[in-house]
């Protein structure tokens, strides 16, 4: 599976000169984490996140303060445009991505999403929603994906095809080892699934 199977586009972006209030408003109505931030020209040139929008951006409640300590210094105002506070520069992939390689960087980066572009400009977004809800997708609904994508390589009556819990199970009617390869191929590229075994009548019966 790669990025492209599972990514969200259109994508939802600002622009560095778009209010903090706007951004966050846009997250708050999609459920969002992050967006991807795109100059005039549409390209990526940076990522606002939750954290972005948040920092610094409340005043301390002043029923609370305990009067111990001294007084804090005020605060200078926090930055009141997208571009102020957005991180930059911002990390992109493309949509031939492996979908195990695109998971590794967001755990191990600790990122939500990642922007998906064709050089430099935002053809997609994947977050780990995207990919919780693949991992969700139903067995019936994956299986049927599955069977549509084999039958447009060797017709509806060639395979069968069984899902649990994401793992696919097809047999060939034919046994020919280079099909075999393009049927894991295709069912791989199939949302939701997990693994993928393909064997022929002949080395199942």
């Amino acid at each position: 599976m790669q990025a492209r199977d599972i990514m969200s586009s259109p994508v939802v972006s600002v622009t560095p000169d778009m209010t903090v209030k706007y951004a966050a408003n846009l997250l708050s109505a999609h459920g969002f984490s992050a967006l991807p931030v795109l100059d005039e020209g549409g390209r990526l040139i940076g990522v606002v996140t939750e954290a972005d929008l948040v920092r610094d951006r409340f005043p301390r409640d002043a029923r609370y303060r305990d009067g111990d300590g001294p007084d804090e210094p005020p605060a200078l105002p926090p930055p009141g445009t997208v571009g102020g506070v957005m991180t930059t520069p911002a990390v992109g992939t493309g949509a031939g991505t492996d979908v195990v390689d695109l998971v590794r960087v967001l755990l191990e980066d600790r990122i939500r999403s990642m922007p998906i572009v064709d050089g430099a400009h935002v053809v997609g977004i994947v977050t780990r929603r995207d990919l919780v809800q693949a991992l969700a997708r139903d067995d019936e609904v994956i299986s049927a994906d599955v069977r549509h994508q084999l039958a447009i390589y060797g017709g509806p009556t060639r395979w069968t095809v069984e899902v649990h819990d994401g793992a696919v199970e097809v047999v060939d009617a034919f046994d020919d080892e280079t099909d075999r390869h393009v049927a894991t191929v295709l069912a791989q590229a199939v949302p939701g699934v997990t693994a993928v075994r393909v064997t022929s009548t002949s080395t199942t019966g």
